[in-house]
């Protein structure tokens, strides 16, 4: 794996890794973690974030992780919860947090801290520093031998490895308990089975970690694949530079949720309105090529006929390879998109430049196993076929998508009752996502079971259709589709600050603030536009006859999304219930207010 250190990528061998983690293991071992206990890890992704969790499952212990973003209370929450005994926090911030709620978590006790600074003066006598972890660990080491490999040995197929935090859309998160023969089966899937690519990944493979590691794709790729596989992976210095990383390290195997891609195009539309005449003409003319190649591929699952091949060979010499260098996406061989439904014309953008991009199906509690479109077999908007070794089918009643493979999850923690919800007597996995066949052979999900809306007049909208095509706009970042028991449909959208913002600059349209920004005529004109496009896309009764630009970008820490960056919709109806007030009372409703 490699780091960047002071700008250069610093490589990290694989005998180095295995002896880190097996100082990390003794010193776990030194701090009396015991077999199923719960190591709580609060950090951005980093080579300490693995070491941890590969020897906290060395000694039988459980992962968990937190999110970055997570504020006090919800730290207080997911420690007390997962009774974590051991903390591993990156810095000052993730220190605090842990000590303003420490006292109410009893099981805490001790909080491992990778960076020093401001941290080396507090006196909290369950602090300790990485090096100190370290110290201890290879003392323990030393006096102990085979001690971390006694455990392993004594490891069982139905133990806990880690607890992973369901996003919490709806209510406080759960903690999903995957075991080892979890996760032995997603990596035989994924790997083994060929379900994920072809040829395998191997170690020539390189992959980009910027995604939360809490989140069960970014483990099944950065940490599962990656050991079972050996690839090289590569952790993003923040979530803000990744499109930077990417194109430096020009990753062959990438995995994103759809709010990464369409920014990535996005980026794209932004450089291209600053360039010059020649190469906004070119940029133009070459991608209404690839928006044909792009519906070809659609139409023949994937695969090129001998007319769109001689085109894309000749797009590749004038604007393809430039522009999926610049992107990052020039050596990909396999790209995958999940975790949330994405707009089908964003993924025939990326086909269309050679891009392999792929819909994928899975979640948490069944190990991000169930369906995937295979090269050559794609259906745009679907998420492809059932993987080897999945059952999935759709409840004829209520059209819920049901799984059930080794891959299903033990349980949430401390939660039988939650359980079994979702899990019935015959080990099928109740997703809670509403889904049709497509050709009898690929699936496509229409919505979340709770998020569907029944209009006043009994007809059913799936508001994340409507949502993602608004989405795909390069203007609009958050659309949140209303009109449960009323009369229409209405929106609240928030913009797309950079490129709003740089449209409104290229018009000499001075503003000060994001809401002062959404409050100029001109652009609530631009949104109308894109509504409108949309608009056009679907039956009368499932226009949107009225939206609300939204006055500020939307928030974790402020209760309207969750860590995984989805919509908490009961939320923003009450943080913005003057909006929703406005969007169904006596003002015109096709007017945003000034």
């Amino acid at each position: 794996m490699r780091e960047k250190d002071l700008g250069i990528w610093q490589e990290v061998t694989w005998t180095d890794y295995w002896e880190t983690v097996l100082d990390v293991a003794h010193g776990l071992l030194a701090l009396g973690v015991a077999a199923g206990d719960r190591v709580a890890i609060h950090s951005e992704n980093r080579p300490e974030w693995l070491y941890t969790d590969a020897a906290a499952v060395a000694v039988r212990g459980v992962t968990t992780g937190l999110y970055p973003t997570n504020p006090a209370p919800e730290v207080c929450h997911l420690l007390s919860d997962s009774g974590s005994k051991v903390l591993v926090a990156e810095d000052q911030e993730q220190v605090d947090k842990a000590l303003e709620v420490a006292d109410d978590c009893p099981e805490l006790e001790t909080i491992v801290y990778i960076e020093p600074r401001g941290v080396r003066s507090y006196d909290d006598p369950r602090l300790l520093s990485w090096e100190e972890l370290i110290t201890r660990g290879r003392e323990h080491r030393a006096a102990f031998q085979g001690a971390v490999e006694r455990r392993m040995a004594e490891a069982e197929p139905d133990d806990v490895i880690t607890l992973i935090y369901t996003s919490g859309t709806t209510g406080p998160p759960k903690g999903a308990m995957l075991t080892v023969a979890n996760v032995e089966f997603a990596i035989s899937v994924l790997v083994e089975g060929g379900g994920f690519v072809d040829p395998a990944p191997g170690p020539d493979d390189v992959l980009l970690s910027y995604l939360p590691l809490c989140h069960v794709a970014e483990r099944v790729f950065t940490t599962w694949f990656n050991a079972a596989m050996g690839t090289q992976v590569n952790f993003a210095e923040s979530i803000d530079t990744v499109q930077q990383n990417l194109a430096e390290i020009q990753p062959t195997i990438v995995f994103g949720v759809p709010r990464i891609w369409e920014k990535i195009v996005a980026g794209i539309e932004i450089r291209m309105s600053k360039a010059s005449l020649v190469k906004r003409l070119n940029y133009r003319l070459w991608m209404k090529v690839a928006d044909r190649i792009g519906a070809t591929l659609v139409g023949t699952g994937g695969n090129h006929t001998p007319l769109t091949r001689t085109l894309y060979a000749i797009g590749w010499i004038l604007l393809f390879r430039s522009l999926r260098d610049r992107i990052g996406l020039r050596k990909t061989r396999y790209a995958a998109s999940g975790a949330a439904p994405i707009a089908p014309e964003v993924l025939r953008f990326f086909m269309g430049i050679g891009v392999p991009m792929h819909e994928v199906y899975g979640m948490t509690e069944n190990t991000a196993i169930a369906t995937a479109n295979h090269p050559g077999r794609i259906k745009l908007g679907t998420v492809g076929e059932p993987q080897d070794g999945v059952e999935v089918r759709v409840d004829e009643e209520t059209g819920e998508i049901l799984t059930r493979h080794p891959g299903t999850f033990k349980g949430y923690w401390r939660d039988p009752q939650a359980t079994a919800e979702m899990i019935d007597d015959d080990g099928w996995l109740h997703t809670g996502d509403v889904g049709e066949w497509v050709d009898g052979t690929h699936l496509r999900i229409t919505d979340r079971m709770k998020d569907i809306i029944i209009t006043a007049g009994g007809k059913n909208v799936s508001p994340s259709e409507i949502e993602n095509a608004l989405k795909a706009s390069p203007y609009i970042q958050e659309a949140v589709v209303l009109g449960d028991n009323r009369k229409y449909l209405a929106a609240l959208i928030g913009i797309e600050l950079d490129t709003v913002g740089d449209w409104a600059q290229q018009r000499r349209m001075p503003y000060t603030t994001y809401r002062d920004l959404t409050e100029k005529p001109e652009v609530v004109d631009l949104v109308r536009g894109e509504v409108d496009r949309v608009n056009a896309q679907f039956s009368q009764v499932e226009q949107i006859k009225a939206f609300r630009l939204l006055p500020k970008e939307l928030d974790h820490e402020d209760g309207e999304l969750t860590a995984t960056q989805k919509v908490k919709r009961k939320a923003m109806e009450r943080a913005f219930a003057d909006l929703v007030a406005d969007l169904y009372g006596e003002r015109q409703p096709t007017e945003q207010p000034s």
